[in-house]
């Protein structure tokens, strides 16, 4: 594995762990933990980009980056209708108006850790529990 996707990876699985945590706290935070869920996902993505060399835009559109990959792994699109999901968290929720509910959260999480999986199997990670 490339050097500089292992750090993609690692920022990943930071935003993953931190969206856990979070969802944890006695206090709330279901929109923290959405938009931390959207951003491994995003971080994810870039890895595998990265390690396909495929550029990677400056992006947080899940399903772009999910376009510029599926010539290089048509087997991605089945993972098309969680990352539209978590693709709202990127900025929707980050400021006044909006609000994720527990089930928002909880969903995300679910739709998070599948795309962690499997992109942790594509580029030969094993899925720590």
């Amino acid at each position: 594995m490339k050097k500089e996707t292992r750090r993609w990876v690692e920022k990943a699985e930071e935003d993953y762990n931190g969206a856990l945590n979070l969802e944890k706290l006695k206090a709330r935070y279901h929109d923290l933990v959405c938009f931390h869920c959207q951003q491994a996902a995003e971080k994810y993505l870039k890895a595998f980009m990265e390690e396909r060399s495929v550029p990677i835009p400056k992006t947080h559109n899940l399903h772009e980056l999910l376009m510029r990959l599926l010539p290089h792994d048509a087997s991605l699109k089945s993972l098309r209708r969680g990352l539209l999901t978590l693709s709202r968290f990127a900025v929707e929720y980050r400021y006044p108006g909006e609000n994720a509910t527990k089930r928002d959260a909880q969903s995300s999480l679910r739709k998070a850790e599948r795309i962690r999986r499997e992109l942790r199997k594509r580029l030969g990670l094993r899925t720590p529990p």
